[in-house]
């Protein structure tokens, strides 16, 4: 039985049946980092319920979103999307001159730029695999490195 009571502004207690094996798994956690099995539950909770995109500038979390508005093939195009290969041997150049410490101000800016590209090129492509596994695709490794000839 389920039962709900607000507690005050901010808060709902919640009593609800919970299987022996979630209950265990959350109870073992709780004994290790010597919490309460109701503070592991609830931060388990705050993890499922959590908005990644929320931390994005809203302009990416608009880009992201847009992305449910596409057709199942664009989807797969952006998902299997790649850096350029000219880009990727740039930043590879970069980071090897990075590393030796020889990089110019001007470098480490275009090296910030292209790891800047990187990441939002893999946001892209992780929301739109997200998106097709909603809609009922598996899209596994050899799907999403099938070769798709976009080009920057």
């Amino acid at each position: 039985m389920t039962v709900i009571e607000r507690c005050n502004r901010n808060e709902y207690a919640v009593t609800l049946p919970v299987p022996i094996d979630i209950y265990d798994r959350a109870s073992r956690i709780a004994k290790v980092t010597a919490q309460p099995i109701e503070a592991v539950l609830l931060q388990q909770l705050r993890v499922a319920f959590a908005d990644p995109l929320s931390e994005l500038p809203y302009n990416e979390q608009s880009e992201l979103n847009a992305l449910a508005l596409l057709s199942d093939e664009t989807l797969w195009t952006i998902a299997r999307e790649r850096m350029a290969g000219e880009k990727q041997a740039r930043l590879r150049t970069l980071m090897e001159s990075n590393s030796q410490g020889t990089l110019t101000s001007f470098q480490r800016a275009e090296l910030e730029g292209l790891v800047v590209q990187g990441q939002q090129l893999e946001m892209r492509k992780a929301k739109a695999a997200a998106l097709l596994t909603e809609r009922g695709y598996t899209p596994g490794r050899s799907q999403l490195m099938a070769p798709v000839g976009l080009k920057d």
